[in-house]
């Protein structure tokens, strides 16, 4: 079933908006499309660095010397960017994950494969402006462990998992970074039928996919097809003839928030905009919680692409 949200704000900078706590109302209203995991992209405004997300382990990881692993894999991922020529500014710890922040100055691709070369390592977001966050839990308990009520950004997407075809767990949790390429990510409700045709294209055009979740094939799809000079509004739309299935997808870039629907617009989505933001979601009450008036929805139409800017 999943929930799957998205805003934008379109006046000011991203130090005015709490889209982080904007967000984590949304998801929450939705939790009971979702109660296995809940997933951030978030998206601050111009940074002068660098921010990497790095899984260190599952949830599920029963190694009994875990703590002490983790300290090691930490101190190995700083080693091997710093390596790779990143100027390390601040490291940050979380029970499962950690936040660097680094200037560079070459092809990011370069980072994220130095990180993933620690063992039991997973780079779930890089980029100027993009942090990834995602775990198990609802919006509420995510957003108190990451501490997100304090972010401040431009826009956001997010989701609230049920598991159906793949195990719950961080890795097949939703959104998903668009490996190697900076600050695209995409949250997806549905299910793609020629998912493991697109799989083989993109290995063997040289991606790397770190979960069986479809969803990473929209995000590194729509990425290839931008770093081949497409906008995102014409990436999206080549997706509805080219990606086979039931789906509803919201895809965010650096500054931009997009959604399609398939050709027979099964999955819902409802949207609301005016001059100063856009929010859409799978519910109508997601919406109601984050305007302080009344308001009017409507539905994409199937087959539909729509894009807007902050």
């Amino acid at each position: 079933m999943c929930g799957i949200a998205g805003i934008i704000y379109r006046n000011g900078s991203g130090d005015e908006h709490q889209v982080g706590r904007d967000m984590t109302a949304m998801l929450q209203a939705m939790k009971h499309r979702g109660p296995d995991s809940t997933g951030y992209a978030l998206y601050r405004g111009d940074e002068d660095t660098f921010v990497m997300h790095v899984k260190l382990s599952e949830p599920n990881d029963r190694d009994p010397d875990i703590d002490q692993r983790m300290a090691r894999q930490r101190a190995e991922v700083e080693q091997r960017i710093k390596a790779a020529g990143a100027k390390v500014h601040d490291i940050s710890e979380q029970e499962r994950t950690m936040t660097v922040h680094f200037d560079f100055d070459g092809d990011l691709k370069a980072v994220a494969d130095a990180a993933e070369r620690v063992r039991h390592t997973e780079v779930l977001s890089l980029g100027r402006h993009l942090e990834i966050i995602k775990d198990l839990g609802d919006a509420e308990t995510v957003s108190e462990e990451y501490g997100l009520g304090k972010f401040t950004g431009t826009h956001a997407i997010g989701h609230a998992r049920m598991a159906t075809e793949s195990d719950v767990d961080i890795a097949n949790a939703h959104p998903y970074w668009a490996y190697p390429f900076p600050d695209v990510a995409v949250v997806h409700n549905g299910q793609l039928t020629n998912f493991h045709d697109w799989r083989r294209r993109l290995t063997r055009a040289g991606h790397r996919f770190q979960s069986e979740c479809d969803s990473e094939i929209i995000a590194v799809y729509l990425a290839e097809k931008m770093s081949q000079g497409k906008s995102l509004q014409e990436a999206m739309t080549d997706s509805l003839t080219e990606l086979d299935g039931v789906f509803t997808y919201i895809c965010v870039t650096e500054d931009e928030l997009g959604v399609a629907k398939d050709m027979l617009g099964a999955k819902p989505l409802v949207l609301y905009e005016d001059d100063d933001v856009v929010a859409l979601a799978s519910e109508e009450i997601a919406i109601r919680q984050v305007l302080d008036r009344e308001i009017e929805t409507h539905d994409p139409y199937e087959g539909e692409v729509k894009v807007w800017s902050r």
